[in-house]
């Protein structure tokens, strides 16, 4: 069989089938009872109104009729089959996701898709596309850094595709350490020009995402190194630009640009991560991005952006738009859990042998992992969403000049990017390890989505690092507070710090919030938690004259604690304030805030005691509470993940079918679609030949090593 199509790109998932088979297996069926009765027991027994519910989650911008309109569109192309897609090298799925990258795109000519659209399709394919970053970093600081000049010449090239891109940031010596890059950019007086140059091995651009074989272009950063009057170099700290690196005709480096791909990598196969260097590279004055930063080429002056933070404006929208993506990271991971673990049976109650087995879900060791991260899916809905109201309306602030809301959106985002990936890289692992030995296998939709969504917790900005920037925030408003402790301002945030300051000034305990008689009460307790925290911190640090390095856990306990009072607060505010909630499944969505607030108070109740926000009586109440909310929640747990509407398609699992052809689909992809099983391999040592019947030895596998 001829496995290249017309373009010449090897389709190793073509080989023969074994789907002609015929034998006795084509005829079993799984024991009793299966899978579709169980979930349809389950999704009849429900007040969920699901497709209420999902309208309420997603209906906002078309989003639902969106996907069943792009879905029906993808699945029909062969290209963006998945049944095999896991047994290919990194290679042939790297060439498998720029064919269906090119063929997306020509499906925006062919349909006349919007950018919405063509998210859509890239989402429901679920390759991270060798043209990702062109169309998100790229184009973003093109519209965010660059002068409207630039605007005008560089986005209509970006947006019909005629130049691909990438963002060139990190260094194989500094990542998170953006100040520390050491790529320079000396400007030239006498040619007008800027010269690139690496000066260090170390200086090489590395992970820089879509560049290692597809971009001819992308936004360097580098330090802009200018001369001043007596001719001495000056750093003007890390600038960014844009920059032709390949050639336009054979695609290969330009003279003076070395660039390659970086490697295997734990997750991300169908991207190119990219390493890049430059010698004595020169570009033009007009590649200096210069909405904000200006330098005047016959004077050589330059002038710095009225406030310097702002160049790092396509970082925190990527960091805005990675917390609005991460609850349908773990929405994915939750859904399989939970319908997976409904069908599985395990074991007899021990008090009652002779009755059935029992299905795994209702295990409390089971729903302690599973259900409180079903609760993580719809806090990091209403957070994203309102990450995303905060970064527009900043971004409308600072396009009119005022960056007053530069300072609380970068911490936000920050606060938030380090939580909630935090949040989700750790509860994908625990729902699969949830499920056993078949999480464990190729089939169950967690092979590329465990590995790809790691990278979350380190890209635009490590975890641990960006949480010191929530840290300093605070820090800055705890000493406002101090400054004017006896005025009250009507702040939000700054009022309560001081209520907590005067008490502690005054020797006045203040009563722990009674946690189960309101709701409000809730919110309160995670913020006044987060005020103590954060009081210890300033005493060590304003006061006492601490190193920050000393105090960096005590810092990034601090931004994590701030950040899940953020989430407690934001779904607490949805749930009394937005009537597009459906009626019926109000009192559900308020377990799941309590079970969310009441999991992590026990989880940091030792904060919670420390702090006086909450009694000790109550914190020794909470394992009781947990448990009953989660049998209040399990029989509706079906109802809940299914309102994510997510399609089989992009779950790409046998475990987590929305029919429950759960074994069937084991049983068929391991027996009939993986390639392995189709040949017949020679196991005697003492013979070179691996597959019988092939003539190959040992030469054909020490051919690619």
């Amino acid at each position: 069989m001829n496995n290249h199509d017309a373009k010449g790109i090897t389709r190793p998932w073509t080989v023969s089938r074994l789907s002609n088979m015929s034998d006795f297996t084509d005829h079993l069926q799984p024991s009793q009872p299966n899978g579709p009765e169980i979930l349809a027991r389950k999704r009849a027994q429900t007040h969920i109104p699901v497709d209420e519910l999902a309208h309420h989650l997603l209906a906002h911008d078309g989003y639902l009729e969106r996907q069943a309109r792009i879905l029906r569109i993808v699945e029909k192309e062969p290209l963006f089959d998945k049944k095999r897609q896991a047994n290919l090298s990194r290679e042939d799925l790297f060439k498998l996701a720029l064919a269906r990258a090119k063929l997306l795109r020509r499906l925006v000519d062919k349909y006349g898709w919007d950018i919405d659209d063509y998210k859509m399709a890239e989402t429901l394919v679920d390759d991270v596309s060798p043209y990702y970053l062109h169309m998100h970093m790229f184009i973003t600081t093109i519209r965010e850094q660059a002068s409207d000049a630039q605007q005008a010449y560089w986005l209509p090239l970006i947006e019909s595709f005629k130049i691909i891109g990438a963002y060139a940031q990190t260094e194989l010596g500094h990542g998170s350490n953006v100040q520390g890059l050491e790529l320079q950019a000396r400007w030239d007086p006498g040619s007008k020009e800027f010269i690139l140059h690496s000066p260090t091995l170390t200086a090489s651009k590395w992970w820089n995402g879509s560049l290692g074989r597809t971009a001819n272009h992308a936004i360097v950063v580098a330090q802009l190194l200018v001369p001043d009057s007596g001719g001495e170099y000056q750093s003007h700290g890390p600038h960014p630009f844009i920059v032709q690196v390949r050639d336009m005709q054979t695609h290969q480096p330009r003279r003076g640009v070395v660039i390659g791909d970086i490697g295997p990598k734990f997750g991300y196969a169908t991207i190119d991560n990219a390493y890049m260097l430059f010698h004595h590279f020169r570009i033009p004055h007009s590649a200096l991005l210069s909405r904000y930063a200006k330098l005047d080429p016959d004077s050589g002056q330059f002038s710095k952006p009225a406030v310097p933070a702002v160049v790092y404006g396509t970082m925190t929208y990527v960091r805005s738009l990675i917390v609005l993506q991460s609850r349908m990271a773990l929405a994915r991971a939750v859904t399989i859990a939970v319908r997976y673990t409904t069908i599985r049976r395990q074991f007899r109650d021990r008090d009652d042998p002779k009755g059935p087995e029992v299905a795994v879900l209702e295990y409390p060791t089971v729903q302690i992992r599973i259900l409180p991260l079903l609760a993580t899916t719809y806090v990091l809905h209403y957070a994203g969403q309102a990450m995303q109201r905060t970064y527009r309306e900043a971004r409308e602030q600072i396009q009119a000049g005022d960056f007053s809301g530069l300072a609380h959106m970068h911490s936000l985002s920050s606060g938030l990017k380090s939580f909630c990936t935090d949040l989700v890289a750790d509860g994908i692992e625990t729902c699969r390890r949830a499920l056993g030995g078949h999480g464990y296998g190729g089939a169950s939709g967690f092979i590329r989505l465990s590995p790809d969504y790691l990278s979350r917790v380190t890209v635009e900005g490590d975890n641990w690092m960006i949480t010191q920037q929530v840290a300093a925030y605070l820090i800055k408003r705890m000493q406002a507070a101090v400054t004017n402790i006896d005025s009250v301002t009507g702040n939000e945030t700054e009022d309560p710090y001081k209520e907590f300051l005067r008490a502690n000034r005054d020797g006045v305990k203040l009563e722990p919030y009674k946690v189960f008689d309101d709701d409000s009460n809730i919110v309160r307790s995670f913020h006044r938690r987060t005020t103590a925290l954060l009081y210890d911190i300033y005493v060590e640090r304003v006061t006492k004259k601490r190193t920050w390095t000393s105090l960096m856990t005590q810092l990034h306990r601090l931004s994590h604690a701030q950040s899940l009072a953020l989430l407690v607060e934001i779904f607490h505010d949805t749930l009394q304030n937005d009537r597009s909630i459906p009626q019926p499944a109000k009192d559900t969505l308020r377990d799941l805030y309590l079970l969310f607030a009441f999991f992590h108070m026990e989880t940091h109740a030792y904060d919670f005691f420390r702090s006086g926000a909450v009694s000790q009586r109550d914190l020794d109440e909470l394992p009781n509470r947990v448990r009953q909310l989660m049998a209040r929640i399990e029989p509706h747990a079906v109802a809940l993940v299914d309102a994510w509407k997510i399609p089989d398609y992009l779950l790409d699992s046998a475990l987590g079918r929305f029919d429950g052809k759960v074994y069937e689909d084991l049983f068929h992809r391991a027996h009939r679609l993986n390639p392995l099983n189709e040949i017949t391999i020679n196991p005697n040592y003492w013979e070179d030949e691996l597959v019988k019947g092939d003539g190959g030895g040992w030469s054909s596998v020490l051919a690619k090593l």
